[in-house]
């Protein structure tokens, strides 16, 4: 596992189920909202102080999603992207990294084909089996409840990048 997260040049994630509870929260309007984690939102601000790129390829076209992609500043945003395939394609043409550079978090079966080909493959306490199962990490937490962070800790305290210094402005 050292090894492997030694090598991470890319975060990429899911979003709902990894960076949000999974579930999806409309009014009357059809207006969405999202619960996302503080202390993912620092764990991904913390990675890319790191020079480490990020990334989110979901499914679903949220502007939830927008915003806080560009709130967070990530590298690099597929939204609506399915099958998810193409766009790892991209991002890694983009990027310019192969597959054992990239840590992906998943949690659903759209994730799978994705999880299979990352260098670290890891998943949130609330994935479902098959992808536990392809997971390299399961992280303790709970999408939506810290899991990102955990898995950004285990990435930059393997490289030796983890430290108060990610905390200074």
């Amino acid at each position: 596992m050292e090894h492997a997260l030694r090598r991470i040049k890319v975060l990429a994630m899911d979003v709902d189920g990894v960076l949000t509870d999974g579930r999806i929260i409309t009014d009357a309007n059809g207006v969405e909202t999202k619960n996302f984690d503080v202390q993912d939102g620092s764990g991904i601000v913390f990675i890319r102080k790191a020079g480490i790129k990020t990334a989110v390829i979901s499914a679903r076209l949220s502007g939830v999603v927008k915003y806080r992609v560009e709130d967070l500043q990530i590298d690099k945003a597929f939204i609506g992207a399915y099958p998810k395939t193409a766009a790892y394609e991209q991002m890694l043409k983009e990027f310019g990294v192969r597959d054992e550079d990239v840590c992906f978090i998943g949690d659903d079966l759209a994730d799978l084909v994705i999880l299979k080909r990352a260098g670290f493959a890891a998943a949130p306490a609330n994935a479902v089996f098959e992808i536990k199962q392809a997971a390299d990490y399961v992280s303790r937490r709970r999408g939506g409840e810290g899991a990102v962070r955990e898995v950004v800790e285990l990435v930059l305290k393997a490289q030796g990048k983890w430290g108060p210094e990610l905390y200074e402005h």
